[in-house]
């Protein structure tokens, strides 16, 4: 055989070869908490396919000092060359003998530094008895591992795990697997952890830290510990309880037990993203794990529900069963999310979560109306920009793709298929087609066909629907929020009622178009049926009204004709609709209307409608609508702002009255969860009432922290309301909650804080807060808090800062996620032409493989609202429909 010397052939290519698979690793790590560094060894047990001169696996931002491989004759070999790939991101190990195909053991030693970038094995930092000390955490999805040891860093090469630690004595040291045993050598013990199953390297977790912890034990008998900072343990309750639940559950749900002996739950005070699925050893921001009656209001309750089992989800799909390489992504997250919310509904129904589940689709159904959306299953070329695909197409539309795919399947057909799939394909790698085999086995229906189309192309179909007597008429396009055209096609399971709930229909629309004849619904005699899901059912009259999309069920939206538009609009006024229907024809409306297939005007009229809004799901995203249209207020009619301003305040008058700033006995979770969001609408528009209200209780709160006057679900619109009467000439307001930001030890009451800081109308305050970020006073992590909040009268200012201290950002943030938080809060807010040209050539010479899809999804942004803007402008009757929709009450 020829010596291949040459090492060019492995450039360039985003997989590892396989002439060597991985199948155990002993992996021995010492971080060295002082000096931020650490040093290790791996010992990887190969199987050789075929005689090689070359080992080829992931290595980045390592020292390896020391490598030998013994083949299964006990013979051993040292490289000739060890080279450091850094562009690919590979080890290069070249041996001057060929290495025999068969079993043979890799020994490498290595070391690297502690970073602070949230990646790989990163540097923490708590906070002991007043001192700030040095903790060690992992985060290795979706590349990272490669940062901490030389390894084989690709989902589909999974092995086992035997970790050993050797850290300081007083701290406790984490895995994915139990303890077996712990030596201490005066002030370092080393802790032996017990071999893993079957994983992916991105799986693999360590943490390092000093923590109180408390624990509880399944139906099983799974001991499930919830780790939390020193003196917060009892704050770990709620996310803990969660965790045991949704253990239970998804046991039942998949009919496979959990794979391992233990789950810990870990709140970590540095971490870059919301939670992650570590194999056993699920680690979290601080504030999506603690819990306390004080600080942490029904949405923080909610949430820390959803991560929880939404993590807890994945230990079955990711990580038992876990996708063959990034490109079925969702496959992890899509179905984490989806079930995560089937979890959230058993343990919560009184929460309606799968009504709450259509505002997350919203997000989903708004990325991918762009020309730069990207399929469900998206080719992955590049292990960095693998970051860019955890966005609402993997999360949002794969769950909300899922939700359609199980209505039109049935939930028992649908649950079953999933048991059948995870028995079948438990402790091994799949794509996407594996699923879609399952479900048509146990379907009968073949889904191949139909479900390519929701996940190799990207976009979604809007429905046009047109009356005629007795038929109606359904067209599907592709629908773009730019206007332009697209050639997407899709088969799509299309629901409708006519008139009433119990009048439905479904089909499938195959074709582009297709003509439905509905006389069995116009003249059916069922005395029985109930007319609507709304409060009102006796005004309503059935046949008036058709509404297509029962409870948002499918990803699409849909387009009325005139005729239908205008009973559908009665339909809501007289409380027909479910509150998801009323949810998705706002939707619909809002989104037509921002690509300019609707006039401005009919959306106002249409918000008009909802004035006596109760509901929880509906009232948010009037709410929303209310935010999206003030943010291009200024653009599109500046001399109606203030006009519009009280438009908006008057549609949620009515809610808030009826609400009040007090909890009442025995209130709703989602009463809750109105209110703060009402009245942070009020403070944000300017409601004089709500400032002077919201003012009195802060001040209260100011003269005693303890006070009831001001509770964890109203702090935001109180905070909102202070920062909206700051400015450089009247700055006590943000200076005192300045105070109560450095003073505060709580991490939700700083995320309050964070989110409220830079709503104030000045700029120049904007400005100030802005340069927070680039100081220690916040946390990196935290960035997103705080961009979060940005005033629509600062975009500006926040464009030209970003501008300023790009460099300085890019550099701090590193190679983790920070850069697009900064893009996609910043550069997606402006709303011209001019400035998307200038954000195209500013960044056209600082492009990384991190961000580029997410820069040019947020220009494409920019020209959409400019194209709004400019449409807007050309309705001569607004400034008088605003006019009179301003002097309604």
């Amino acid at each position: 055989m020829e010596k291949q010397l040459d090492i060019q052939q492995f450039k360039g290519q985003f997989r590892l070869p396989k002439c060597a698979i991985p199948k155990r690793y002993d992996l021995t790590l010492k971080p060295d908490l002082s000096a931020c560094t650490f040093s290790g060894s791996v010992q990887v047990d190969l199987s050789i396919d075929k005689v090689t001169y070359f080992l080829v696996l992931n290595s980045l931002d390592q020292q390896i000092h020391h490598v030998s491989f013994t083949d299964s004759e006990n013979k051993k070999y040292c490289p000739s060359d060890i080279v450091l790939e850094a562009d690919d991101e590979i080890l290069v190990l070249v041996f001057d003998d060929a290495l025999p195909t068969g079993d043979g053991v890799l020994w490498i030693s290595f070391s690297g530094v502690l970073n602070d970038h949230f990646v790989g094995l990163y540097r923490g930092t708590y906070v002991d008895g007043g001192v700030k000390k040095n903790m060690a955490c992992t985060q290795f999805e979706p590349a990272d591992a490669r940062r901490c040891f030389p390894c084989w860093d690709e989902p589909a090469l999974k092995a086992t795990f035997k970790v050993t630690v050797e850290v300081p004595s007083e701290l406790t040291a984490l895995s994915n697997m139990p303890a077996i045993q712990e030596t201490v050598n005066g002030h370092l013990k080393t802790v032996y952890f017990e071999e893993s199953s079957t994983m992916s390297t991105y799986l693999v977790a360590v943490v390092v830290g000093l923590f109180d912890h408390i624990e509880d034990t399944t139906a099983s008998g799974i001991k499930v510990r919830a780790y939390c900072p020193v003196g917060k343990a009892h704050q770990g309750k709620f996310a803990l309880d969660i965790a045991v639940k949704s253990l239970d559950l998804f046991t039942e749900y998949f009919s496979m037990p959990y794979p391992l002996p233990k789950l810990d739950i870990v709140a970590v005070p540095d971490f870059s993203g919301g939670a992650m699925e570590n194999y056993g050893l699920i680690t979290f921001r601080e504030n999506e794990l603690l819990y306390d009656e004080l600080h942490s209001g029904a949405s923080r309750k909610q949430r820390i529900t959803i991560v929880v089992t939404h993590e807890v989800a994945h230990q079955w799909f990711g990580n038992l069963v876990t996708m063959e390489w990034w490109t079925h992504l969702w496959l992890n997250e899509g179905f984490a999310t989806w079930i995560s919310n089937l979890a959230t509904d058993r343990l919560f129904p009184e929460w309606k979560i799968w009504t709450q589940f259509v505002q997350d689709t919203t997000g989903g159904l708004s990325l991918d109306a762009l020309e730069q959306s990207h399929p469900i299953e998206v080719e992955v070329h590049h292990a960095r920009s693998v970051l860019e695909i955890f966005d609402a197409i993997s999360y949002e539309k794969g769950s909300a793709v899922i939700r359609m795919l199980q209505s039109y399947l049935g939930a028992d057909i649908f649950q079953r298929s999933l048991s059948t799939y995870m028995k079948r394909y438990a402790g091994k790698n799949t794509k996407t087609e594996d699923l879609w085999s399952v479900l048509s086995e146990e379907s009968g229906i073949q889904l191949n066909s139909m479900m390519d189309a929701w996940t190799k192309q990207k976009g979604y179909p809007v429905i046009s629907v047109k009356s005629n007597d007795n038929t109606l008429e359904f067209e599907q396009s592709q629908f773009l929020a730019s206007g332009s055209f697209g050639d997407g096609q899709w088969i799509v399971p299309i629901s409708l009622c006519l008139g009433s709930y119990n009048r439905t229909k479904n089909f499938l629309l195959e074709r582009q178009v297709r003509t439905v004849d509905i006389s069995e619904l116009l003249y059916s005699s069922d005395s029985n049926l109930s007319p609507s899901k709304g409060n009102d059912e006796g005004k309503c009259k059935e046949h008036s009204w058709v509404k297509v999309n029962i409870e948002q069920t499918g990803f699409y939206r849909v387009k009325y004709d005139d005729k239908l538009a205008a009973q559908l609009r009665k339909a809501i006024e007289e409380n027909c609709l479910s509150e998801t229907d009323k949810f998705g024809v706002l939707d619909d409306t809002c989104a037509l209307c921002e690509a300019c297939q609707l006039p401005f005007s009919s959306l106002l009229s249409l918000m008009d409608v909802y004035r006596k809004e109760f509901d929880y799901i509906t009232l948010s995203r009037l709410i929303k609508v209310c935010y999206d249209v003030a943010y291009i207020s200024s653009d599109s009619f500046p001399n109606s702002v203030n006009e519009l301003k009280q438009i908006f305040i008057n549609l949620l008058l009515f809610s808030a009255e009826k609400l009040g700033w007090e909890s009442v006995s025995e209130e709703s979770h989602l009463n809750k969860l109105m209110r703060k969001e009402v009245l942070m609408a009020l403070a944000t528009f300017g409601h004089s009432e709500t400032h002077k209200e919201a003012m009195n209780r802060f001040q209260a709160f100011l003269d005693d922290r303890n006070s009831p006057l001001l509770s964890a679900d109203t702090k935001r619109a109180a905070y909102i309301a202070v920062m909206r009467n700051t400015s450089s000439t009247n700055r006590t307001g943000y200076d005192s909650l300045l105070k109560l930001y450095r003073e505060s030890d709580e991490v939700q009451e700083k995320e309050h804080i964070l989110r409220s800081l830079a709503s104030s109308s000045d700029p120049s305050i904007v400005l100030e807060v802005l340069n927070l970020l680039l100081s220690d006073e916040i946390r990196d992590q935290d960035s997103l808090y705080l961009l979060s909040g940005i005033s629509s009268e600062a975009h500006e200012t926040a464009w030209s800062w970003l501008k300023e201290n790009w460099d300085l950002i890019s550099s701090k943030s590193g190679f983790g996620m920070q850069p697009t938080w900064y893009i996609r809060r910043i550069v997606s807010s402006l709303s011209t032409l001019e400035e998307a040209d200038e954000v195209e050539a500013f960044f056209a010479s600082r492009l990384k493989p991190t961000f580029t899809m997410t820069l040019k999804q947020s220009i494409e942004k920019i020209r959409i609202k400019a194209r709004w803007v400019e449409s807007i402008k050309q309705e001569q009757s607004l400034p008088e429909l605003i006019k009179s929709l301003a002097c309604r009450e």
